[in-house]
């Protein structure tokens, strides 16, 4: 028999790319037997051979910190799986009941969540530094009671006893935002592009600034897609459309590439906020696993990543004006910047791409798997 795995969450999405079209399809592949439980409003469904086990989506944070969770315990009790995989620090306290029941269970860390507290618009000021030392303190208790922890950056690892942790990055599926219908590069028209989450950390207001800036020297367009965090204060969701910047709405993973295939720029200028200083931004590597040159912000992070690949160009993610220099000259130099974006795409298919961390993933799950 197959060895039974069921991976858990109350905040993703059911069709969250880590969660389900990585992890949870990887290991379906592998030969385990997957079942994703997981907040979704049409029911469960079986689809490239993972169950999905649904449970009610909540109407607001409150819900899914009690009833959400709550609904995502009992589904995880009637499973009765051998390996249990949970995504969200708030199910920490689930994952000790199911070590209890003699359950072996994993913790994937997608985010220094401890870090992110001080970025988030709905918790005070005077509470983010409280609130950031509290999650450290429950995360460093509670994932004790893991088997393995699962680390989706070197940072992320760090905080954890590495006997017991694995790092697994999320980097982009080889192939997937490769459009068949994308341009040839001197064709394209002169669009930036950013997909993502949406809010004022992650860099919306020096964008649309950069954008107006470009665009006295140059024709140049912004288009946007994602979901906007809420509270944020970006000004192309302020009722009506920028002249120069379009939002797009939430994109599917087909329309991520379509785009991706007649843009000239992906943009990843986030500011120096939360734990964005040392995250390994999966926006970056996929546009450049679809040959898209990159403006990204001049972190370490990113500029080992940047410069070692020669995909794109640094810039002060504070600074407007260099963002808006950064743009004309890619947008300028067509030559050059496609060089950049097939230099991205050969170290996407050398080095940075999700086939190689998921022989990182099944490779703990067999670490775990019950004798027999």
């Amino acid at each position: 028999m197959p060895c039974r795995v069921a991976h858990l969450t109350s905040v993703h999405y059911a069709f969250d790319t880590r969660i389900f079209h990585k992890e949870c399809k990887s290991l379906a592949m592998a030969g385990y037997d997957v079942t994703l439980i997981a907040p979704h409003a049409d029911g469960d469904q079986n689809l490239d051979g993972v169950k999905l086990r649904a449970v009610r989506p909540p109407r607001h944070r409150r819900e899914r910190m009690t009833s959400t969770i709550k609904a995502v315990y009992q589904a995880a009790v009637q499973e009765n799986a051998e390996i249990y995989h949970y995504h969200d620090p708030e199910l920490m306290p689930i994952g000790v009941l199911l070590k209890l029941h003699g359950k072996r269970v994993i913790y994937d860390v997608h985010e220094d969540y401890a870090g992110t507290m001080k970025g988030k618009q709905w918790i005070p000021a005077v509470l983010s530094g409280p609130a950031s030392v509290a999650v450290d303190l429950c995360e460093a208790t509670l994932a004790r009671a893991c088997d393995r922890i699962v680390a989706a950056t070197p940072t992320i690892a760090d905080k954890f006893k590495p006997a017991r942790t694995r790092l697994v990055r999320n980097f982009p599926l080889l192939h997937e935002l490769q459009s068949p219908s994308a341009l040839p590069y001197d064709q394209r028209e002169p669009i930036g592009m950013y997909v993502g989450w949406l809010g004022d950390e992650h860099g919306m207001g020096t964008m649309t600034t950069a954008v107006e800036l470009a665009a006295k020297q140059l024709p140049v367009k912004l288009l946007i897609g994602g979901k906007v965090i809420p509270g944020a204060n970006a000004r192309f969701a302020e009722g009506g459309e920028h002249e120069l910047v379009k939002y797009l709405g939430f994109l599917s993973r087909p329309q991520i590439a379509e785009l991706i295939g007649r843009s000239r720029v992906g943009m990843v200028t986030l500011l120096p906020t939360g734990n964005s200083v040392n995250a390994m931004p999966t926006k970056l590597f996929e546009y450049m696993s679809g040959g898209l040159p990159v403006i990204a912000s001049d972190f370490p992070v990113y500029r080992s990543i940047v410069e070692s690949a020669g995909c794109g160009l640094l810039v002060d993610p504070n600074d407007p004006a260099a963002i808006a220099e950064a743009l004309v000259w890619l947008l300028a130099h067509p030559s050059e910047a496609a060089e950049m974006g097939r230099n991205g795409l050969r170290a996407v298919a050398e080095k940075y791409n999700w086939e190689h961390e998921a022989e990182c993933l099944i490779s703990t799950y067999e670490e775990l798997q019950p004798a027999g």
